[in-house]
């Protein structure tokens, strides 16, 4: 039966676990070339919105593997011309070996998953980004050597990064704290979880922090909204002074692309705390450990 990645919730924590510890094994083989397990696989690229890290991590993950990629923009497609999303899942099963998929309404992937012969991959919707989320704990993993026991801080808008946050954190049992002014909260944090809550000062959310994590306070789509964000989110911009407050050693990230002195200045994101490339790098490694995982069932 094929295996869809929609949101973090498709995942069990042995999963998440193994594909943590498969991307680490991915990095350290680097550039080799003589493990090429998905060759003849094709991955098809569906993407409604831009990308840089999304995009190129995943077709050079499927290269390095010994796969190929098509990349399609939802506009140049029959999408455009008002071809159904059932129609559209039903072809590009007869092409392709496996999908992932960049757009906005999460419903809009769930059509294509439910009409698709194989798997499907949340690229990033409105409400989730389960890749980023698993690159990211992978990150924490490297840099930390363990997840259980740490306090990681979310600061800032409640999005779908938050949102697959706090879904991992349900799974993996480790503290999770949103900060985010009233009104923004993450849809997630509606069913509550005795390991995730909001702390609305920022400052006493990154108390003893381990991990400090944000991202851009006015997201793709929200861009009309983007006076009136920055107004909300005023006090909870990632600077030195927010980070004194967070444990010595702790690491800063960002998934990208970040609006440099809005929700984060250069001296943090450019400073010793930050583990920001890294994290970009990871997804690289995350999604060769992914599709191996979902193309040829490795574990």
């Amino acid at each position: 039966m094929k295996k869809d990645l929609l949101s973090i919730k498709d995942l069990t924590r042995d999963e998440i676990l193994y594909l943590i510890e498969r991307g680490l094994e991915f990095k350290k083989m680097g550039k080799r070339t003589d493990y090429r397990p998905l060759e003849g696989y094709v991955l098809g690229l569906l993407f409604d919105k831009a990308s840089t890290r999304t995009r190129v991590s995943f077709e050079v993950a499927m290269i390095r593997l010994g796969g190929s990629t098509i990349f399609m923009r939802a506009e140049e497609t029959q999408l455009s011309r008002d071809e159904s999303l059932e129609d559209t899942a039903r072809v590009l099963s007869r092409y392709l070996d496996c999908l992932a998929i960049r757009t906005y309404e999460q419903k809009r992937l769930e059509i294509i998953a439910e009409y698709s012969d194989i798997p499907v991959i949340n690229a990033l919707t409105d409400l989730y980004h389960p890749c980023q989320v698993l690159s990211d704990i992978m990150t924490v993993k490297e840099k930390k050597g363990r997840i259980d026991d740490l306090r990681i801080v979310w600061v800032g808008d409640g999005n779908n990064v938050a949102n697959s946050w706090i879904n991992l954190a349900r799974i993996l049992g480790f503290e999770l704290i949103i900060s985010c002014p009233k009104g923004y909260e993450p849809y997630e944090i509606r069913e509550k979880t005795e390991n995730v809550r909001i702390v609305y000062d920022p400052k006493e959310a990154v108390k003893d922090a381990d991990v400090v994590n944000t991202d851009v306070w006015v997201s793709m789509g929200k861009e009309k909204e983007r006076e009136e964000r920055i107004r909300a989110f005023r006090g909870y911009q990632v600077n030195r002074e927010l980070l004194s407050y967070a444990k010595k050693d702790c690491i800063v990230m960002h998934c990208l692309p970040a609006h440099r002195g809005e929700e984060i200045t250069d001296d943090v994101i450019d400073g010793p705390n930050s583990v920001v490339f890294d994290q970009a790098e990871n997804k690289l490694y995350l999604h060769q450990a992914l599709l191996e995982m979902i193309l040829i069932g490795r574990r």
